[in-house]
């Protein structure tokens, strides 16, 4: 990527990042001054240990049911910690990199809760968990994490925390019209860019769910963690009254920005399908959702850049290409790495963040103007 002018001298960080799907750790590196990028370094993919994985899902189930001092989530909070600190100690071995030659990382942790504002009388909440402190401390690393708390305190839905490096990576595309980057990891969720770039014009918001739902379905019928390569979905049939039926969810009709949780939405409408059948209905759903945002965008983007896992599911491109009434590419014809972008918008918020610069923005999660994040958590002396 070429290197451009900036007023500040880059600083190298390290960004992770675990997604609802909880199928492990994404690390990647960056080289920027919080506003150009400089240069995106090495990436790993890191699988959480199976147990990692039990004690997130049953932490997440103690969120949800308002058990906040659970064991379930100490337990949880150390194994997400450890994996987190594992990943990093591999990729830098991997890549031959000493703690003296990084900066900063941004620790985004694991999401067990989300709930967004249900309006101005008082402000949402925002669990990611894992302990930046205990991983500088581990590491000798400066560390940021809690990226989000600022946004919620403050009124905001507290995500989507992304658009900020989407808007930096399609100003360099230098497109003349307004492009989509569109999200699909366990939540599916659009960042519209305007021509200009600017992010103070930006809209995003979580427009459904994206993996998640067929994850969930696939899991319960067959062990398998995903519908690899969309076999299932394939197979089987899209049930439309069903499809109908979904698509009344009010969340979809809500003007953004709007945020979710991973759980908002149930797979109990496709529990009488067979397998195959149930797969292509969700398939189908996820798709569905992301074409009504269409309609919520302040004018109809000239072209669709995929990023996140979905991506992979030819079932669901073939849908969104259908669909969607302007090109769809995935993230890697656009030159990114669409697999670790999220884990590189981490680095790139916690350079931001050492910086005092924006992360969230008013079109991007309902805050009354842009606001910086970030707890830092500083290396032993």
């Amino acid at each position: 990527m070429t290197i451009m002018t900036s007023h500040s001298a880059p600083l190298t960080a390290i960004g992770l990042m675990s997604g609802t799907s909880l199928d492990g750790v994404d690390v990647a590196l960056l080289r920027s001054d919080g506003e150009n990028l400089a240069e995106a370094g090495p990436a790993l993919s890191v699988p959480y240990p199976r147990m990692t994985k039990v004690w997130v899902q049953r932490a997440i189930r103690a969120a949800l049911e308002g058990r906040n001092e659970a064991n379930e989530i100490a337990k949880a909070i150390d194994d997400v910690t450890s994996a987190h600190i594992r990943a990093v100690q591999k990729f830098m071995e991997k890549n031959h990199l000493t703690r003296k030659e990084i900066d900063v990382i941004g620790f985004h942790g694991q999401t067990i809760l989300h709930r967004p504002p249900v309006d101005r009388s008082a402000p949402g909440r925002t669990w990611q968990i894992g302990s930046g402190r205990i991983m500088a401390e581990e590491l000798g690393i400066n560390v940021v994490d809690s990226f989000r708390d600022n946004d919620i305190a403050q009124g905001g839905e507290g995500a989507p925390f992304a658009p900020i490096y989407h808007a930096l990576l399609v100003r360099k595309l230098e497109r003349k019209h307004p492009v989509c980057v569109l999200n699909i990891g366990g939540v599916a969720n659009i960042t519209w860019i305007p021509a200009n770039g600017d992010p103070l014009h930006m809209v995003a918001f979580d427009c459904g769910p994206g993996n998640g739902l067929v994850d969930e379905w696939i899991e319960l019928q067959t062990g398998e963690q995903m519908d690899r390569d969309g076999t299932y979905a394939k197979s089987g049939k899209v049930h439309d009254d069903i499809l109908r039926m979904m698509l009344l969810n009010p969340f979809l009709r809500r003007r953004p920005p709007k945020s979710l949780d991973r759980y908002d939405f149930k797979i109990s409408p496709v529990t009488e399908l067979g397998t195959e059948d149930g797969a292509a209905t969700l398939t189908a759903f996820t798709a569905a959702c992301i074409e009504k945002s269409v309609a919520l965008l302040p004018q109809a983007p000239g072209e669709w850049v995929v990023v996140g896992g979905g991506g992979h599911n030819p079932v669901l491109m073939a849908h969104l290409e259908e669909m969607l009434e302007a090109p769809v590419m995935l993230a890697d014809e656009a030159g990114w790495r669409g697999d670790f972008l999220e884990a590189e918008c981490f680095a790139y918020l916690a350079i931001r963040s050492l910086r005092k610069l924006p992360l969230s923005y008013p079109g991007t999660t309902r805050i009354h103007r842009p606001l910086t994040g970030g707890v830092l958590h500083t290396k032993p002396v």
